[in-house]
């Protein structure tokens, strides 16, 4: 059986004026499903750039990305962007929610863009918020949130879709000790529940609670 995720012979050089600045160096890795994953090393090291290419936010120099044993770079761009949407879920350290709209609205966002009827989203977004339990908030907006409750939102809007994976940049690295902390077993609760997360995180506290621990250094895997 496949894993959930594949990664051979990874590269990704970036060309300035000067040099060719090569951040991620010949990365193979497996994830499998249910895991959750820490990604750790030293700020600049590539963690980033490797979690955007396994988004497929970004495409590699070189390279192969497997999902489920399927080649996803062989995609066109439309396509990418279609199982992007419906795969993948992402958590950033700053939560990008949209001021303008409700707590309930941006977590039916993804839902909506993807064409689901507004009434199942809104009843999937409304079960999310609950398991995040922010049932008694959907009405607010992001500016009448704490931080450590935008990013529950973030987190509710990055499991609309039912993605395979989400990622999450740094999703504590914004947050005091106990609101990341609590954001964290909200993470391991879900992961319980057969969620797949890839973290980037510098707390090497939280990433020993992980099943697995990835180091890089100089753009490779320790």
């Amino acid at each position: 059986m496949a894993p959930l995720i594949g990664v051979e012979n990874l590269n990704k050089t970036f060309r300035t004026p000067g040099s060719d600045l090569h951040v991620l160096k010949d990365i193979s890795l497996e994830v499998g499903s249910g895991e959750m994953v820490a990604l750790m090393g030293p700020s600049g090291v590539g963690k980033s750039t490797l979690l955007h290419i396994l988004g497929t936010l970004d495409r590699p120099t070189s390279g192969q990305v497997f999902y489920e044993g399927n080649d996803v770079f062989q995609l066109s761009n439309d396509e990418l962007a279609g199982f992007r949407r419906r795969a993948v879920g992402f958590v950033f350290q700053f939560h990008h929610l949209l001021p303008e709209f409700n707590t309930l609205e941006n977590v039916m966002m993804p839902a909506l863009i993807s064409g689901l009827n507004r009434d199942e989203a809104r009843r999937r977004a409304t079960q999310l918020l609950e398991d995040v339990n922010l049932a008694e908030r959907v009405l607010h907006k992001p500016g009448e949130l704490s931080g450590g409750e935008q990013q529950r939102v973030a987190v509710a809007r990055a499991l609309m879709p039912d993605p395979r994976v989400v990622l999450a940049d740094e999703p504590t690295g914004n947050l005091d000790t106990q609101t990341g902390e609590d954001l964290f077993n909200l993470m391991l609760g879900l992961n319980r529940k057969g969620i797949t997360f890839i973290i980037v995180t510098h707390n090497e506290s939280l990433a020993s609670r992980c099943s697995r621990i990835i180091s890089m250094k100089d753009g490779k895997l320790l």
